[in-house]
């Protein structure tokens, strides 16, 4: 197994899910410092490219879900009424503000997804490029003492394909250019993609380590791989091919409780770590618990100390930090 299963001290790794998002609008540096101060291991960056090739940071293809790009750019939607990060260059992405993610309800009023975390208002924070936020975090390694990871997820890798981009090829170009293509022990590259995986490792000859990201078949996500299927015995050997773990949904860990009340578990996080994968299941959220659980403390003690994962993407890595240090 590799030796970055776990830091230092033996701990599972803490894995800041789109930053301290749980505290400040996602993927902003804002969230990416709050994330580093509260002893995030690693810190996450979902990519996506602009109309001119640039990897930025953002969780989703479309920018009107974090930014005020509906207000700034009115006329840029597509026909289905979506606005694409790759319309956009990264000078006209430069104009965009990040707020709190958000949706519109049933009255096409502008609402937050989760409405006790940062208002919803005008942001203050851009939308950095890969390059730019690696070097933040590297400063803020240097500033404050630290070898801070990063665990890059290529977004809709066979979309961009689509669009004229090779997303694979823009994220190992920015890794190389900032040092970090060979850090093995810093650096994750996760997608829900299985040939994207495959693509990094065996055509690009990436030597960083991959981790397959497990959706459920209902999602919707760009890939025609068998979610399922992945799961399975034969599905977690063949992961074991061309990656080095898993990152599932919590949900296919947690199957909830039985009529008597006890917690249900899958096999997946000891039938994965047999196959030598690593588990670095998501998105612990202390607002968003799973049926069956009473608070974030008792979702934490089943997954860190029960069924024992390698790591976790949380909203709230200090949280989780506290859960660690008791």
């Amino acid at each position: 197994m590799p030796s970055h299963t776990t830091v230092n001290d033996g701990s599972p790794i803490i894995i800041a899910h789109r930053g301290a998002s749980g505290y400040l609008p996602e993927h902003t540096l804002a969230a990416k410092a709050l994330a580093h101060a509260m002893g995030a291991d690693f810190l996450e960056q979902d990519v996506v490219l602009t109309r001119d090739g640039t990897a930025i940071v953002l969780h989703d293809i479309y920018l009107e879900p974090t930014t005020d790009v509906r207000g700034v750019f009115p006329d840029r939607g597509r026909e289905d009424g979506r606005y694409y990060a790759i319309d956009f260059t990264l000078e006209e992405i430069r104009q965009l503000r990040v707020h709190e993610r958000s949706r519109r309800n049933s009255a096409g009023k502008e609402v937050a997804v989760y409405p006790t975390r940062f208002p919803l208002g005008p942001g203050s924070c851009g939308i950095p490029t890969l390059e730019e936020e690696i070097n933040f975090i590297a400063g803020l390694d240097r500033s404050r003492g630290g070898s801070t990871g990063l665990y890059v997820e290529l977004k809709a890798p066979n979309w961009h394909l689509q669009q004229g981009q090779n997303i694979a090829k823009a994220i190992l170009e920015v890794l190389d250019k900032t040092g970090y293509a060979q850090r093995e022990s810093q650096v994750y590259l996760q997608c829900f993609d299985d040939k994207a995986l495959r693509y990094l490792r065996h055509t690009l000859k990436t030597k960083l380590p991959l981790i397959q990201l497990i959706a459920d078949n209902h999602w919707g996500e760009d890939s025609e791989v068998d979610y399922e299927y992945l799961q399975s015995a034969q599905g977690l050997k063949e992961i074991a091919t061309y990656a080095d773990g898993i990152g599932p949904w919590l949900m296919q860990i947690y199957r909830g409780r039985s009529s008597s009340g006890e917690i249900i578990t899958s096999e997946l996080v000891s039938e994965a770590q047999n196959n030598g994968l690593l588990v670095h299941p998501y998105t612990f959220r202390r607002d968003e618990l799973p049926d069956g659980i009473a608070n974030f403390e008792e979702l934490l003690e089943i997954f860190l100390n029960t069924v024992k994962v390698d790591g976790l993407f949380t909203d709230f890595p200090d949280l989780v930090r506290s859960f660690l240090r008791q």
